[in-house]
């Protein structure tokens, strides 16, 4: 299996965001993260500061999932309600940058916008150390060492929400990615060299 798409899913403090970076830098493969928003807002003329805040509030009931993800599938976007043509406005952005070519994709659900390819490999990153995942939260966040671990569950519910209610499948499911890597463990650079032998294996 030629391997085009890695999609990431990531843990607040598990350094994801900069695994993707680094690995982007090992393959010359774009990857894109806050990218995806930057194109909803230009496109779409919403705010990026609205678009966080759907995805901080939206709600994680199953039947507002359901109707969520039939409304995506057929692209019909007179029928959502506003907020929800923001999920809908980012998978076909994220549609429309995989057929540029070869791409890594952070959070946004990028998998569901790629499903049914035979070339996308689905990785969730999460980190078990927990005293480098709070160093790295107020290192790189300028979180107060007595918010971080509060901060991290915020964010971790906030993203497991999103999932949710795009997806009706549960975030931290590892039965929901075909790799699941610790960056406590294998490091920042350990992750992506993994990563990158995927994308190595298959050039050509």
């Amino acid at each position: 299996m030629k391997v085009n798409y890695i999609t990431i899913e990531r843990e607040y403090g598990s350094g994801g965001t900069k695994i993707g970076r680094i690995l982007s830098e090992l393959t010359g493969i774009p990857c894109y993260g806050h990218e995806i928003l930057t194109e909803v807002s230009k496109q779409y003329h919403l705010s990026i500061e609205h678009i966080q805040q759907y995805e901080e509030t939206v709600t994680n009931s199953f039947l507002y999932s359901l109707f969520l993800m039939g409304q995506a599938n057929t692209g019909n976007m007179e029928m959502l309600m506003h907020d929800g043509h923001i999920y809908v406005a980012e998978q076909q952005i994220i549609r429309q940058l995989a057929s540029r070519g070869r791409a890594i994709f952070l959070g946004h659900c990028a998998q569901e916008a790629l499903k049914g390819r035979g070339d996308v490999i689905r990785v969730y990153i999460r980190c078990t150390d927990e005293q480098a995942r709070r160093e790295r939260i107020v290192r790189e966040y300028g979180i107060a060492p007595e918010n971080a671990e509060s901060t991290r569950k915020r964010y971790n519910k906030k993203r497991a929400n999103y999932y949710y209610a795009n997806t009706a499948k549960k975030w931290d499911d590892f039965r929901n990615y075909e790799i699941v890597l610790d960056s406590g463990r294998l490091g920042l650079e350990g992750c992506a060299a993994v990563l990158e032998g995927l994308f190595k294996k298959t050039e050509g």
